[in-house]
């Protein structure tokens, strides 16, 4: 599958189909200081001078907070769809 072609849904999925059974063991609270932890290392890729490291960051968030999701069995893509997407979705700046 190409890289462009991947849907929300699809990698939380993936996310849920490698991890899952593991990630559940684990519990929200342990793994919301890591998804804090990975948000921490983006924040650093963010004032670097290295793309590389900065996409891989945005990655490792992106992984952690499908894999909260997961745990809290929310479905992401229907989250984003409601609250962003649905003709009733939030005004003004973001």
């Amino acid at each position: 599958m190409a890289a462009s072609q991947l849907t929300i849904d699809e990698f939380q999925k993936h996310i849920l189909a490698k991890y899952g059974e593991h990630d559940k063991k684990r519990g929200s609270a342990p793994t919301f200081m890591w998804f804090i932890e990975e948000v921490g290392e983006l924040a650093t890729a963010l004032g670097s001078d290295d793309p590389a490291n900065l996409q891989e960051e945005f990655a490792d968030v992106f992984a952690w907070l499908c894999t909260l999701a997961n745990i809290n069995e929310v479905d992401l893509a229907a989250a984003v769809h409601a609250k962003y997407l649905a003709s009733h979705g939030p005004t003004g700046h973001k």
